[in-house]
């Protein structure tokens, strides 16, 4: 009697488990066309991802996607599919390369200025050009946080037909001082316990304009704190970036998308200087998200990794906020860049 009610209760249980997991992979099937590409640069090749839309008979249009900081695949761990399947509908491609060190891609991201990145988004445009499918006069450019440097460099030597920008920074410095005061206000940090850090920082700060080197910095931190030496190299070669005077080569419609509870960067002031810089002001479009922080999450799901991860596995379209897929739709449609509907 109680062999049969175990079996039935594990029969039970392998068919939840089984129709979760049918599920599941439904959610994460995407109506797209995904091919591996390689680009070869006199840096090392590049490996990443080109997506296409499932049917069309057109060329189509290009979103170059340039990745924030941190070692970043092609894919992002699958985190950009949901938008690049959204750009597949609007008859769009995208093309995500790995970073430096990643996947199959050559070299080290960490040895990497901004104007090495604006060099490699480059290489990715003229590649793209030699693609037959891709129509050369719509392609365009995503880019999150770190690629707040990088696109308006670009912009000064490509011609961009768009570009999208998330949560981008406009001077470096100024952004890690108020991720800092931001980040331990938010864990409830006393104000002097906040001044100290600042402070360190800052003492940091001017080591790295003095020139100083990796066993300066080491000798004057907490060793268990410190940064990785290639970190440290990195950030000497990209602390003075400053997006100010770049932003004023834009010349095509730009999407300014910001969270009004990104802890990571100054949204007011970003938005403040995108508005003084961009001419004709006609080409700026800005959408400030409400209850939305640094990568366009929720703050219920950011602040919540088990609601991040259940999202992710079975509602993956529906990991940031609706505004932002909406937003960048509703831009691209506007512009007048997707091709006619099949």
């Amino acid at each position: 009697m109680w062999k049969r009610k175990w079996g039935i209760a594990l029969l039970i249980f392998l068919l939840i488990v089984g129709g979760a997991t049918a599920y599941v992979i439904k959610q994460n099937n995407f109506a797209m066309i995904q091919q591996e590409v390689e680009i070869n640069t006199p840096q090392g090749k590049l490996t990443g991802v080109l997506t296409l839309p499932q049917q069309s008979n057109d060329k189509v249009g290009l979103v170059v996607f340039i990745h924030g900081d941190g070692p970043i695949n092609a894919t992002h761990d699958d985190g950009y599919k949901p938008l690049w399947e959204r750009l597949a509908t609007l008859g769009y491609a995208s093309l995500s390369l790995d970073k430096r060190g990643i996947g199959g891609s050559e070299g080290n991201w960490l040895d990497q200025s901004i104007d090495d990145r604006v060099e490699e988004a480059q290489q990715a445009l003229a590649w793209a050009r030699q693609q037959p499918m891709i129509d050369s006069n719509r392609m365009g450019v995503w880019g999150a946080s770190q690629a707040g440097w990088v696109i308006p460099k670009l912009a000064g030597k490509e011609p961009l037909a768009f570009s999208i920008l998330v949560s981008p920074a406009i001077n470096w410095l100024a952004q890690g001082e108020y991720n800092t005061r931001s980040q331990l206000q938010k864990e409830g940090k006393s104000p002097n316990e906040i001044e100290e850090q600042v402070n360190a920082d800052n003492r940091v700060k001017d080591l790295l304009k003095a020139g100083g080197s990796y066993e300066d910095y080491v000798n004057m931190t907490n060793p268990k704190e410190a940064m990785s030496r290639d970190r440290w190299i990195f950030v000497s070669k990209n602390y003075t970036a400053d997006a100010t005077e770049d932003i004023a080569h834009f010349n095509s419609p730009i999407l300014l998308m910001l969270g009004d509870h990104d802890i990571n960067v100054d949204v007011n002031e970003t938005e403040k200087v995108y508005r003084e810089q961009v001419s004709p002001p006609e080409l700026l479009h800005v959408k400030l998200l409400p209850d939305t922080e640094h990568s366009m999450l929720s703050t219920a799901t950011a602040d919540s990794t088990i609601r991040a991860l259940l999202i992710s596995l079975f509602a993956p379209r529906n990991i940031t906020v609706q505004e932002y897929m909406d937003g960048i739709t509703e831009f691209l449609i506007d512009i007048n860049q997707t091709p006619k509907s099949e």
